[in-house]
């Protein structure tokens, strides 16, 4: 609510009004809020959080004649009256890949939960380098609650052919015997495997301590972050990650820090507390509500959430950058991508401030 209001402060009109009604986190609690809201005949519902709880509403909605900008990042609840405004993983992956291959990286590799989540991503980097005419070299999956990926690290980095090629190429040196062997056998002392992974890149979608656990494992099974890149997601928004070495230099995409950064130390002032990440999704999403009201007021015209203003090519302004729904419901967003670092992250390819900007 704190959040949404700031959005009502900044930009909303006398003829706007917001009814706010608690979905108690659960898919039954946000049908009755819906249906509540719907009977004082609201024009637009924002929310909910959750794709279960979307689900749930959505025919509610789609009966009365009523859009739906939801919060989830699930696309699979997009479409239909369904506009899924969360930051899903769909084109913070295809930002990243454009972007690695731009630099020069042109062999990825995925490891990811088996989760939705993981699954999108693996399936957005398909996607992805075909796209930019890239390669997809491994793809590594685990369950989401394993705690010995051992297994799963060595796959990745085909790290036990690797060693054996060691051994051989150990052997063959010790049985020639010569000075020429001997030298090359000192320089194989303090290795473990021979040659370098399939990839010159690794998507890791996992954030907090499972990531600072997965990290390291890697390096010490020979996939070394300095001869091949880490990348992450938005779950990397995160400063502390910078503790663990491994991670540090990785890249990730995300929304624009400094917008962010103003909007939380705002709302801090405001109500006294640090706002959680999504706040940003219902300060925008209200924003964008209040500004479509204000414009139909300001042109003496009612009030349009229909598709085609909410579609409008140009799209939206935000705490999470430049925004746009699409005719599926999904929506189109402008990334940055950032390094991490050991105090935090630094960005090291803006993201463009509009779609004009960046050829579309």
């Amino acid at each position: 609510l704190c959040r949404a209001q700031l959005a009502l402060f900044d930009i909303a009109g006398d003829q706007f009004a917001l009814v706010v009604r608690d979905t108690s986190g659960t898919p039954d609690g946000a049908l009755r809020a819906a249906q509540d809201v719907l009977a004082e005949n609201v024009r637009l519902i924002l929310g909910p959080l959750f794709a279960t709880s979307v689900a749930a509403v959505a025919p509610e909605a789609r009966a009365a004649g009523v859009n739906v900008v939801a919060f989830s990042n699930d696309r699979s609840i997009a479409g239909d009256g369904v506009y899924a405004m969360g930051l899903a993983p769909e084109p913070q992956i295809d930002r990243m890949i454009g972007y690695a291959s731009q630099q020069g990286l042109s062999r990825f590799a995925v490891m990811a939960p088996s989760t939705p989540y993981g699954q999108a991503v693996v399936t957005a980097t398909q996607a992805a380098v075909v796209r930019y005419n890239v390669e997809l070299s491994r793809v590594v999956t685990y369950p989401a609650d394993a705690t010995d990926l051992t297994i799963e690290v060595r796959n990745l980095g085909d790290y036990d052919s690797r060693h054996q090629q060691l051994l051989d190429q150990r052997q063959v040196l010790a049985a020639r015997g010569d000075e020429a062997a001997k030298l090359a056998l000192r320089r194989l002392d303090n290795l473990d495997t021979l040659g370098k992974p399939d990839f010159d890149a690794v998507i890791l979608p996992e954030g907090g301590k499972r990531l600072q656990t997965i990290a390291p494992s890697l390096a010490y099974y020979d996939i070394d972050p300095a001869e091949v890149r880490f990348m992450g997601t938005s779950l990397w928004e995160d400063p502390t990650l910078g503790t663990e070495p491994t991670l540090v230099g990785g890249w990730f995409t995300a929304p624009q820090p400094e917008l962010w950064k103003t909007f939380a130390d705002r709302y801090k002032k405001t109500y006294g507390a640090q706002p959680p990440r999504v706040a940003s999704l219902a300060y925008d999403a209200t924003a964008l509500a209040a500004v479509l009201a204000r414009h139909a007021a300001e042109s003496n015209q009612p009030t349009d959430f229909g598709p085609a203003a909410l579609t409008q090519p140009s799209g939206f302004s935000g705490i999470d950058g430049v925004f746009r729904f699409l005719a599926d419901g999904t929506v189109e967003r402008q990334l940055a991508v950032l390094r991490l670092e050991r105090g935090g992250y630094q960005v090291v390819d803006p993201a463009p401030r509009s779609f004009r900007a960046a050829g579309s």
